[in-house]
């Protein structure tokens, strides 16, 4: 089994300090070592780090063409919390702070509120209750 101590999530924006700002209201923090005008490298948790790169920086480090976001999706973000109301709390503060929300998602066993960043970048925030996982989906 293939294993990592750490993951960046590249992603491109448009403005860094709109973002930087954006994700600050969100109670995120930021690494001031790798951070300069084109990028700058968010703190999600332990060994697990979110690169925000101005759009030309971050074309350096591919040949294909960039998507836009507010149009099409690359990938989705997922992040769980501890909680149902931490994942209100969170989306309601990316809300508050530009984010476009989705609608909400409640599967049970799990529940999930969905944001569209200031970028177009969507994020999932969630709890999953592992008690209330379905048999087969935990394995």
């Amino acid at each position: 089994m293939t294993t990592h101590a750490q993951m960046f999530v590249n992603l491109p924006v448009q403005n860094l300090d709109r973002s930087v700002a954006f994700f600050t209201a969100l109670g995120y923090s930021f690494n001031p070592q790798f951070t300069d005008e084109n990028a700058t490298c968010m703190l999600l948790g332990e060994n697990l780090f979110a690169m925000l790169l101005v759009r030309p920086f971050f074309q350096t480090f591919t040949q294909k063409e960039l998507i836009d976001p507010q149009r099409q999706v690359q990938t989705l973000v997922a992040l769980p919390l501890g909680s149902r109301v931490e994942v209100d709390a969170l989306a309601d503060k990316a809300v508050a702070a530009g984010a476009k929300a989705h609608e909400p998602k409640d599967y049970g066993f799990m529940y999930q509120r969905a944001y569209d960043d200031l970028d177009g970048n969507t994020w999932e925030i969630f709890h999953m209750d592992p008690n209330a996982v379905p048999g087969d989906a935990q394995a």
